[in-house]
């Protein structure tokens, strides 16, 4: 059964620690958060944007410790063309987040 995205906003702003952080890492304002928390719904495009960052923060977490990960997101990546890969969360551009986190990923296991 898949897990509801107010579930995922919720695990999420746990795990950055504040509603003002996840909504940052999503480019949306904080007010925004607190209403889908308090069970208002969530449009289609901000609910793709939570299913994708839950999804990189997850890969994430299984190659490192919380804050490499933290860095990793935030961080210039050369495999994205040098672009930050929390601005590709923002953008909704799976396909190339999820080719740079498998890249790390065989790097990691080389």
């Amino acid at each position: 059964m898949p897990v509801g995205t107010t579930e995922k906003v919720t695990v999420l702003r746990a795990d950055f620690r504040s509603a003002a952080k996840l909504a940052d890492m999503l480019g949306v304002n904080r007010s925004q958060v607190t209403r889908w928390l308090r069970g208002a719904g969530i449009d289609p495009l901000n609910a793709e944007k939570v299913d994708l960052l839950e999804l990189v923060w997850s890969s994430l977490l299984r190659l490192y410790p919380r804050d490499a990960a933290l860095s990793w997101l935030f961080g210039v990546n050369p495999r994205l063309g040098d672009r930050r890969p929390i601005d590709l969360v923002r953008a909704g551009r799976a396909e190339e987040l999820m080719r740079a986190i498998r890249a790390e990923r065989s790097d990691s296991f080389a």
